[in-house]
Formats: structure tokens, C-alpha cells, sequence
């Protein structure tokens, strides 16, 4: 039999040509989050794309830890990577070392959702022992990406959804075609901040499921993965706690200045991570959000930061720099609540010397 040309292929083919210049559309499972090795005043990154912590006047990571010294985790997305955070100091990461004495790791990513989360650890699964506290911090990743999955159902446009896919995840490939010389905490601030050009056509958004089919879908898979996490750590040395992160419009009922002029221009000029979560804002959607979340994922603790936030004796301040990210202040209130809520205030302090 011969060969058929490449302009006379066979129907099978073409069919299998077709699906994979489809596959741009589906969201992919990435592991390499971060530029590697970034250095700046702001955000720093490890051989391996993640970002440092500090604890007791020295910097930690996944790829730079002492191998002997018990570690905890913080898992998540830009959140827990510490997106507003103006140092490596002040992520939640750091803040959480402080608190408890002990040393925690980021092992976030921005743009991850749950399932990503869990790959994340384990591909560096080899590097994390000996673990104590594993705390995932996240949520609103996985609500995105089912607004996702309703976009790429119905486009067919492939570039307009790397597009959409680029500027949720929020990497160093923010942008389709990235301007050279832009460092990684400036493409980061291209993709957070509102769009100055015309917004984008919001045609594919005519096909978004209804909010509560979205969040009920994302709150199963949320939990799915949480179990997935309990099953796969099984430890009795080992604790995990789910923490849905803090989204503006869920935790506050009326807004400190500075953050009530962060919403009026982000209406504005709408973000694309804003249209990813548009329909969820309303409290009842987030109260059916977590409650499925925590009744599925049982017997894991589940708690929901939205209705802890206030605890914080900074919460009537400005902590949010947009719907979901946070400043020095708001990093410093989510790890004393965390720290409160598990208990973990000087948990088996160490010293220096024995990291």
C-alpha cells in the first residue's frame, strides 16, 4: 500500500489532525509554573519555578531545604504563591513560619487548579519529607476553569483560548507574544491589572453554564482532590486542612476605601479572570460552594476563609489589591487566622542551627 501524500490524506488522519489542532483549547496540566531561577526585590524563584519563603533570617524552597528538617506545605494558586505580597517576607508562606516556628514551603502556582495542585506535589513528592501540616489554600482556580471548559466547548477560535487560559494561569507566558525585557513581576501586573485597551469580545461568554451548575462542578472536583490528597499522604504524622481562599465580594459586606475604588475600575474595565468567575459573586452561590465542598471532602477538615477573615483585627483595613489577591496586611491576617483556626502558634519552635 503506499504512502498517502501529505496533501492526500487519508479520512482517518485528517481526523486526528483535526483533534490534536483542537487540543490548544483543552486546559493543560502544567507543572513548570514559574520562571525559573527569577530574582528581583519583589518575588524570588528556585531552580524549580517556585517561590521562596523566608524562616529565622534565611530563604527556603522546595529546591533549596534542608532534607532532614520537617517542612509543611502551602498548596495552591497565586494566592498562595503570594501574588501583592511586596517581598518574600510577607507571603503567607513566611508569615505562617514565623508563627508556628517552623519551616513552610510555597508549593503554589498561579493559574493551578485543584487537580494541577495535586500534580504539582506529586511531581516534588521525592523532595518533601519528612511533612507535618500540608494547608491547601484555594478554590477559585477551579471555579475559572469550568468557565473554561464552557468557553472551549463553544469557540473555535484556539488562539482566543490560550489567550483566556494564559491570562488566568498568569505566568511568564502571560501574554501570547510577550514583549522582551519585561521582567516576571511585570507580566504578572500586565495580567492583574485591568486591560487599558478595549475589552475583549465577550461573545464566547454566551455559552457559560449557569453559576450554581459551575460551582457545583468545581466543588466536586475540589473535593475529589482533597480525598485524593488524604489518600495519597495517610500519614499519622502528617495533617491536611482545605481553606477556601478569600474572594472580596464573599467575605465583606461593606468595603474599606481604598478597596471600594479597586472594584469601581475593575467594573470598569473588567479583567479576563473577573469574566472567568462572572455569576459568582452572589453570597448564596458561595455558601452551596463550600458547604458542597466540605460535605464531600469529609473527613479532611474544610474551612472556609470567607467567614474567618474578620477575625483578623485588620480586617476594616485595605487588604485586597483586586477580587482575590492580597497585600502585605492581608497576607499577614490570612496566616494569623490560619495559625489560629489549627492552632499551630509556636508549634514546636526551631531554632537556626537545626535547619
Amino acid at each position: 500500500m503506499s504512502t498517502p501524500s501529505r496533501q492526500g490524506l487519508a479520512p482517518l488522519q485528517l481526523e486526528y489532525q483535526q483533534l490534536l489542532a483542537q487540543a490548544t483549547q483543552c486546559a493543560t496540566q502544567r507543572v513548570r509554573v514559574h520562571e525559573t531561577g527569577f530574582s528581583s526585590a519583589v518575588v524570588n524563584t528556585d531552580a524549580l519555578g517556585l517561590r521562596y519563603s523566608h524562616f529565622n533570617g534565611r530563604r527556603f524552597s522546595v529546591a533549596e531545604r534542608d532534607s532532614t528538617a520537617r517542612i509543611n506545605l502551602l498548596v495552591g494558586g497565586s494566592v498562595a504563591m503570594g501574588i501583592g505580597a511586596s517581598s518574600d517576607e510577607y507571603t503567607v508562606a513566611s508569615q505562617l513560619s514565623a508563627l508556628t516556628g517552623e519551616l513552610w514551603l510555597s508549593l503554589a502556582g498561579c493559574g493551578l487548579d485543584a487537580s494541577q495542585e495535586l500534580l504539582m506535589f506529586l511531581t516534588h513528592e521525592h523532595r518533601l519529607a519528612p511533612l507535618g501540616h500540608v494547608v491547601i489554600l484555594s478554590g477559585l482556580n477551579s471555579l475559572a476553569h469550568e468557565a473554561l471548559w464552557d468557553i472551549s466547548a463553544c469557540s473555535h477560535e484556539p488562539q482566543q483560548i490560550n489567550d483566556w487560559q494564559t491570562s488566568l494561569a498568569g505566568s511568564e507566558q502571560a501574554q501570547a507574544a510577550p514583549q522582551p525585557g519585561l521582567s516576571l513581576w511585570q507580566r504578572l501586573s500586565q495580567v492583574l491589572a485591568p486591560p487599558a485597551a478595549a475589552p475583549r469580545p465577550r461573545r464566547p461568554f454566551e455559552a457559560l453554564s449557569p453559576a450554581e451548575k459551575r460551582t457545583a462542578q468545581a466543588a466536586d472536583h475540589i473535593a475529589r482532590s482533597v480525598q485524593q490528597w488524604d489518600r495519597l499522604l495517610g500519614s499519622a504524622h502528617t495533617t491536611l486542612t482545605f481553606i477556601l481562599q478569600p474572594l472580596v465580594h464573599w467575605c465583606r459586606d461593606t468595603l474599606p476605601a481604598g478597596e471600594q475604588f479597586m472594584l469601581s475600575a475593575l467594573q470598569q474595565t473588567p479583567g479576563n479572570i473577573d469574566r472567568l468567575l462572572e455569576g459568582v459573586f452572589d453570597r448564596k452561590v458561595h455558601a452551596a460552594f463550600f458547604r458542597r465542598i466540605r460535605e464531600q471532602a469529609a473527613p479532611v477538615p474544610c474551612f472556609d476563609m470567607n467567614c474567618m477573615l474578620d477575625s483578623s483585627p485588620a480586617f476594616g483595613s485595605d487588604l485586597f489589591i483586586d477580587r482575590l489577591h492580597l497585600n502585605d496586611m492581608g497576607q499577614t491576617a490570612l496566616a494569623n487566622v490560619i495559625t489560629a483556626k489549627l492552632g499551630l502558634a509556636r508549634e514546636k519552635p526551631l531554632s537556626a542551627s537545626t535547619l
